[in-house]
This record gives structure tokens, sequence and C-alpha cells, in this order.
């Protein structure tokens, strides 16, 4: 397979389209992926009109898209990319269960499914600042 898909990733245009589309179906994968630990339905509560999910959805889907990007401009290669933010969203995964299980004051989960805005907002400044951490140390 890799000698018919590198021909085509030779040419700029073909590059471009080969990272996107690597790029969205991790992000499709990683948010299942976020989905299956959560306490919640993330798209269920969004449907509902829960403020508190879509903030902390939205700060995974940047999070996942920041950590890519960094992987993108760091390696010339899909599959050096592929593999770095592979290991960037494992990272981004533990700090999700550290802010879950080592919050002592209430359950994380919980309180993001009740539709508190304070901890969804704050959920999604932790995704966003960490993955500029993880995204820095991307080689």
């Amino acid at each position: 397979m890799k000698d018919y898909i590198d021909p085509m990733l030779a040419h700029p245009v073909g590059m471009m389209i080969g990272f996107f589309s690597v790029a969205v179906l991790q992000l499709i994968v990683f948010l299942w992926c976020f989905e299956m630990v959560a306490k919640y339905k993330c798209w269920d509560e969004i449907r509902r009109g829960n403020l508190a999910v879509a903030m902390a959805t939205g700060g995974k889907i940047f999070g996942i898209c920041n950590i890519m990007r960094f992987s993108i401009e760091a390696h010339s290669t899909v599959y050096e990319s592929l593999g770095w933010s592979v290991i960037g969203f494992l990272l981004l995964l533990a700090a999700y269960f550290i802010f879950e299980f080592l919050t002592p004051v209430f359950k994380i989960d919980e309180e993001i499914a009740a539709d508190n805005k304070a901890v969804g907002l704050i959920s999604m400044i932790i995704s966003i600042s960490l993955s500029y951490v993880i995204g820095a140390t991307i080689l």
C-alpha cells in the first residue's frame, strides 16, 4: 500500500489531502475514545443544549487538532505525523483521567453532565492549554 500512497504524497496537493484525511480520521477515532470514557453521551447532551458538554467537547476537539497541527509541522511524512499525534492524544487522554480522578471536591463528568458551565469551561481550557504543552514537546 505504501508503494501506491507515497507517490501521491510526493505532490504538495496530495500531501495536503493526505494530512487532512488522516487528521479527520484521527479526530473521529479520538473523539470516539473520549466518548467511551466519559460518563455521559457527548452528542446526546449537546443535542439537548448542554453547554458545559459542548465546551468540554469543543476543548477536546481543539486540543486534538492542535496536537495534530504541531505533529504535522514537526514531521515531513504523514506516517511520522500519525505516530506522534497518537502519542500526543494518549497524553491528552491521560490528562483527562488525571483531571477527572484527582479532583477531590466533585466528579468532573457528573458536573459537566449536569450542565455546570464553570466546570465545562475549565475542562475546555485544560484541554486547550495542555495541547500546547504536548504539541511543543513533539520533536
